[in-house]
């Protein structure tokens, strides 16, 4: 956060040369977050022209020529995943993690979070803030992430940078609003500061210094002496604002006696307050003009991130056990100490295989060693465990769409790893001799269930593989072989998250799929006590095939299954049929009686039957058994069951009512809420199923991206009668 004034700066990366790191001193790993459409990308294609890391804004310089087509399919690429960017700036190597703006790829965003030790948030001067970014911004709180506000699109109308200064401070700042301030004021031209103007420049409040970015570099300019006022009262707040964050409890005391404090002690305590995430600067970004490299406020974020972000050694790192699960001693970020680094993403690429994108968080990675896999706990959602040996492959830098070799990976450096074949998106690479396990990142539970199918004989060859490779690349996807509906189900964030599931599938694996309704898995009852008869009774020559039973049916309790009572008197059933008529009986339970669902919760007793000493057996007796509950079936009232499930909806308190409210026209029943803290509600709901199949879309909609839910079995219950009627008639029609 210098005052350099420069057009290149005169450490920048050249261009098409990799970025590399020998210390992690000189590393800093920083996250881009903010909703879609708020700049992230742009901002990190403006970062590396300024830095000199591409010649072009949006384009690698590598001897080739991009095509439209390849560039728009890339920018769309990156929208849905995390994509790292290095570049360099005074000599320090900057990892720009751009993450996904869209709520369904959440999943990249925290491993986003879990490389970087500082976080930019990005927000739209047309926009504003939405209320997933602000949830992001207190998870970062929590953690005492660093964190820094860059407003953009400042061009468009309206825009006003004081204006989203204070709405920042309001958004973010709820605890000390004081502790989001901007560093720098943006000018405008002769038409005033009220959004409509272009912005020309940036003033730094600090050295009073103003900076134009008209002809595309940063040169120094006299202040305009109608802009003293906004300026110095911009200025003293900032002061007050680095002084709170001080260690030097004199220099409020000297400031308010009028003494004109240091520069260079202001500076210093301001970067401890950002590196320790208590003070968050706000700074205004812009892109360069055509033909040039300094957009506005490109040169001010790189300077805020290598001079006020922390180093890799600053961050704390996640525990780590031994695979079996026994602690180990805390680590450090030396690049001398015990290997250990985690896989953040896995990505497929059509001619070098699978690339793994690790952050070392201790040792040093070097290519073609042998490395433990360890992970990673998620077998529920289709990921086997791993505890294995793997021979690492070329490590590189990603440069666009090219890979840059790098001859090791110091400790706190990211990396891409080729020929991973068995490590997956959170496991953990250590050292072969002393294997270790990291604390696993939080991963948002997949609540949309997609049913597919494969679409041909060739694509259900194929589909076990390419979805195999679809889930170890993407950790919030579940798959699931459901063994009630005996559907193919895979478990996605939302829509888009579904969409892009289809689409990899098909262009990456050639599998091309068809999406089915998904099922819940449905019961059925008695309704009533009945009773019923079975008779299997042919001749046919030779032996013939004998067997009556008589049978008697009640309802139980919920939960309670399926019981059978042996009460024959008499020998009429010999002793070695009646597990014959009960295994009968059972299996056409499995079967079901009256729309084809397992039939449950009932006893069944056997009461009285007939037998042949020739031509009664086990088989007869079975299929007697079955008749015998299919008559009893066809007299009496068969209740469906659906399946409820237990729903906690964590929604801030504004939007209580209307998701109560929707809850209700679910046919849910809302059993309590209770005080979360920081203005939310945590609703605790029972809601049947069959109504919360999209409740991961809808629940977006009603609480504006605000609402967490999770789900978990409870119990079936019967459904109401005239919605049990037409499940009744849609399995008639073959539905």
């Amino acid at each position: 956060m210098g005052d350099k004034t420069h057009g290149t700066h005169p450490h920048a990366g050249a261009a098409g040369r990799a970025a590399t790191a020998d210390h992690p001193s000189s590393v800093r790993n920083v996250v881009l977050v903010g909703h879609s459409g708020s700049g992230k990308t742009t901002l990190v294609e403006a970062l590396a022209l300024a830095s000199g890391a591409v010649n072009r804004a949006g384009r690698v310089e590598d001897g080739t020529t991009v095509s439209d087509h390849d560039e728009i399919e890339h920018r769309q690429q990156r929208s849905v995943q995390l994509s790292l960017v290095p570049v360099n700036w005074d000599g320090i190597k900057i990892n720009l993690l751009d993450t996904p703006g869209y709520a369904d790829f959440v999943g990249e965003l925290r491993a986003g979070l879990r490389a970087a030790d500082a976080a930019l948030f990005v927000v739209s001067a047309s926009d504003g803030v939405d209320g997933a970014t602000r949830m992001v911004w207190e998870e970062c709180a929590a953690v005492g992430m660093p964190r820094a506000i860059v407003v953009t699109h400042l061009e468009a109308a309206r825009a006003n940078f004081e204006s989203m200064t204070d709405f920042c401070a309001e958004a973010f700042g709820h605890d000390d609003p004081d502790a989001v301030l901007p560093l720098y004021l943006p000018l405008y031209g002769d038409h005033g500061a009220d959004g409509h103007a272009p912005v020309v420049g940036l003033l730094g409040l600090l050295s009073q210094k103003i900076y134009d970015y008209s002809s595309g570099e940063r040169t120094e300019l006299v202040p305009d002496p109608t802009q003293l006022p906004r300026i110095e009262a911009a200025r003293n707040r900032l002061i007050e604002g680095i002084i709170a964050e001080s260690e030097d409890e004199s220099l409020m005391d000297r400031y308010l006696a009028g003494e004109e404090l240091d520069l260079k002690t202001l500076i210093g305590d301001l970067e401890r307050g950002v590196a320790r995430g208590s003070f968050h600067p706000v700074l205004a970004a812009a892109p360069a003009p055509e033909g040039s490299r300094q957009g506005l406020g490109t040169v001010e974020i790189l300077e805020l991130i290598t001079g006020g972000f922390p180093t890799p050694a600053e961050h704390e790192l996640p525990a780590v056990t031994t695979p079996q699960g026994k602690p180990c001693p805390p680590l450090s970020c030396d690049p001398a100490g015990p290997l250990v680094a985690e896989v953040v993403k896995t990505a497929s690429d059509p001619y070098v295989g699978r690339i793994s994108l690790v952050r070392v968080f201790s040792g040093t990675l070097h290519p073609d060693e042998t490395v433990h896999v360890s992970g990673h706990g998620l077998a529920d959602r289709g990921h086997e465990d791993h505890d294995v040996d793997e021979r690492v492959g070329a490590l590189s830098s990603p440069f666009g769409k090219q890979q840059r070799t790098l001859s090791r990976a110091v400790a706190g450096d990211l990396a891409c790893v080729a020929k991973l074949t068995r490590a997956e998106t959170g496991d953990t690479l250590s050292a072969r001799d002393n294997p270790l396990l990291m604390e696993p990142w939080s991963m948002p539970d997949p609540l949309l269930p997609l049913a597919i199918e494969a679409h041909s004989k060739a694509d259900e060859d194929k589909l076990s593989q390419g979805l195999a490779r679809l889930v170890a690349e993407d950790p919030t996807m579940r798959l699931e072989q459901n063994p009630a509906t005996r559907q193919l189900v895979l478990w996605c964030l939302g829509e888009a998250h579904r969409e892009v599931a289809l689409e990899r599938l098909r262009a990456r694996y050639g599998v091309q799929v068809d999406a089915v309704d998904h099922k819940v898995s449905l019961r059925e009852t008695f309704g009533e006590r009945t009773a019923g008869r079975g008779r299997h009774v042919k001749q046919s020559g030779g032996h013939g095939q004998y067997a009556i039973c008589e049978i008697d049916v009640e309802p139980l309790p919920p939960g309670t299954g399926i019981e059978f009572v042996d009460k024959v008197v008499g020998g009429a059933v010999p002793r070695q049929f009646i597990p014959s008529v009960e295994k009968g009986v059972r299996a056409q339970a499995a079967r079901g009686l009256a729309t084809g669902y397992p039939l449950v919760d009932v006893r069944i007793t056997l009461k009285d039957g007939k037998a042949h000493s020739v031509d009664s057996s086990d088989a007869a007796f079975q299929t007697a058994g079955a008749l015998a509950l299919r008559e009893a079936a066809a007299d009496a009232r068969i209740d469906l069951l659906e399946p409820v499930a237990a729903v906690t909806v964590l929604v801030p308190d504004d939007y209580v009512g209307p998701v109560m409210s929707d809850l209700s026209g679910r046919r849910g029943r809302v059993v309590g809420t209770e005080q979360a803290g920081q203005g939310r509600t945590l609703i605790r709901a029972e809601v049947p199923e069959i109504e919360i199949g999209r409740y991961a879309v809808d629940l977006r909609s009603v609480s504006h991206g605000t609402g967490r839910f999770s789900r978990t079995y409870a119990r079936h219950e019967a459904m109401p009668p005239p919605l049990a009627g037409k499940f009744r008639e849609k399995e008639q029609n073959g539905g």
